[in-house]
């Protein structure tokens, strides 16, 4: 198997889509057998995944990280007005180097309301950010590299 996670997550995902049978279960791990195989010419450099453990703990804080923002973002929209937002783009100097702890980055600051992954600079060490409310962008930047490219850089790049 090219990518046993991946077939192990198809087969998972087949089987909660549609819901549990001997035939369900045999068509998901024939997909989860397939798909990969022939995908696999598309993939000549699959990511390593240094620390697995630390994958638990950023999904963890991402999802608190998302709960915390969703009320933060309602308080924002219900009680502050439009000209009391202290919004702006800030640019997260960046330490990560594989494509896929960027798209990880990029990705898990889209997902928390109230900030949205603009743009990547063209080297690839800079990623733009628009946050909707921010009194200290140097706070913000600290804040996005300490929670998240930190953990991401022991998932995918040690």
């Amino acid at each position: 198997l090219p990518h046993p996670l991946l077939t192990l997550l198809i087969v998972l995902m087949w089987i909660l889509l549609s819901g549990f049978s001997v035939g369900s279960a045999a068509f998901g791990l024939l997909l989860g057998v397939a798909i990969p195989r022939l995908t696999s010419a598309y993939w000549p450099d699959r990511p390593r995944i240094g620390s697995p453990l630390t994958i638990i703990e950023y999904a963890l804080i991402v999802l608190w990280d998302i709960v915390v923002a969703n009320f933060q973002v309602a308080y924002l929209i219900l009680f502050r007005r439009g000209d009391d937002l202290h919004s702006q783009f800030v640019t997260v100097p960046l330490d990560l180097r594989t494509p896929e702890a960027i798209t990880a980055l990029a990705g898990t600051i889209t997902m928390t309301p109230g900030t949205v992954s603009a743009s990547l600079s063209a080297d690839g060490r800079a990623l733009l950010v628009h946050c909707l409310e921010t009194n200290d962008p140097e706070q913000t930047v600290a804040g996005i590299k300490s929670r998240y490219e930190s953990r991401l850089q022991r998932i995918f790049e040690t």
